[in-house]
């Protein structure tokens, strides 16, 4: 009897535990003063990443030394705003400087529409440690031409 009753007892607590981690995933940061919760395009977008980004730059967005370069605390990403669309809207060919080293690879279009674009940039711009206040907006990608 007492046998059945800790398996069950271990039990209880094993799903206790997945549903407290499952519940820390249910946020993540924007900025350092707030957290919000997940939204439909923040997971949307993290499909599209897991999809069609993390086979180059991981799925931790720390990318392959001097192959793939990182969007995890990419500078690149906050300074080049609009570059960083366009890469993901037609892809990028030749060099670039992140974090001070310099990649030259070829990314090649992924074939996303515009609301994508959208979804996958503001997953990878507050994802990990990345913290951008500032939304992507479909009337920006849409600005953002060949």
């Amino acid at each position: 009897m007492i046998k059945y009753c800790c398996i069950i007892l271990i039990g209880i607590l094993l799903i206790g535990c997945k549903e407290n981690s499952e519940k820390k995933e249910e946020s993540y940061v924007v900025s350092s003063d707030s957290k919000i919760k997940k939204t439909a395009q923040h997971q949307k977008g993290k499909e599209i990443y897991n999809q069609f980004c993390a086979q180059c730059h991981l799925p931790t967005g720390k990318g392959i030394p001097k192959i793939y370069p990182p969007l995890r605390g990419s500078n690149w990403l906050t300074e080049k705003r609009k570059e960083s669309i366009h890469a993901v809207k037609y892809g990028l060919s030749g060099e670039i400087t992140v974090n001070g080293k310099t990649y030259e690879n070829i990314m090649t279009p992924l074939g996303l529409s515009d609301e994508e674009v959208v979804e996958v940039m503001n997953y990878i711009m507050n994802a990990w440690e990345n913290k951008q206040d500032q939304k992507v907006t479909l009337e920006e990608v849409k600005a953002v031409k060949k």
